[in-house]
């Protein structure tokens, strides 16, 4: 079976990561795609993450309806932070059987090249990028690509945790089970 992995904090899940990994769902030979809540990304400060587990029941709940695509909390038992490079060895040998393969957005793929061991992870994985608005896709690094060219939303999760702080309505931007949660844990306040 072939995987797609959307690596990420989903801080929180919001519609353009469910757009887009439907598109590629749609669209390429990937028959499933694994959400991986990163617990902890060395890019990233702690201090604005929701616990990684009100996180992932976030995307559970965004996804409960799709048996095409899983929430995975593998990197939850593996060190922190979490490194791309180590959770890809641990899956390959937890789940032989399956061809893995990494989708991200033009902005991290801009950043690719500073990941821990990105050598190996670009000689063992093909990626498949899709733009994001004011990232332009440049392969200097020789990654194995397939550019997907998914609908483009100017919508992230850091917009998302700015409204809800600033008391502004988040509907449409997020599934509304994701919603209603977010009200009733007073999440990102």
């Amino acid at each position: 079976m072939k995987v797609g992995l959307f690596f990420g904090s989903f801080n929180p899940i919001h519609v353009a990561h469910l757009i887009i990994a439907n598109h590629i769902l749609n669209e390429t030979n990937i028959e499933k795609i694994w959400f991986v809540v990163s617990p902890q990304n060395p890019f990233k400060t702690e201090s604005n993450l929701l616990n990684e587990y009100h996180r992932l029941h976030l995307l559970r709940i965004a996804i409960e309806d799709d048996n095409r695509i899983k929430a995975s909390d593998i990197e939850f038992n593996l060190l922190k932070p979490s490194y791309t490079a180590n959770t890809l060895i641990y899956l390959e040998e937890k789940y032989p059987d399956h061809e893995f393969c990494i989708i991200m957005g033009s902005d991290s793929f801009q950043n690719l090249h500073k990941w821990k061991n990105y050598g190996a992870i670009i000689k063992n994985y093909p990626v498949f990028v899709y733009l994001r608005p004011g990232f332009k896709i440049e392969n200097k690094i020789g990654a194995n690509i397939i550019v997907v060219e998914a609908p483009m939303l100017q919508l992230s999760a850091t917009l998302l945790r700015k409204y809800i702080h600033e008391g502004k309505s988040i509907r449409y931007m997020v599934p509304d089970k994701v919603l209603e949660e977010i009200e009733r844990g007073g999440y990102y306040k």
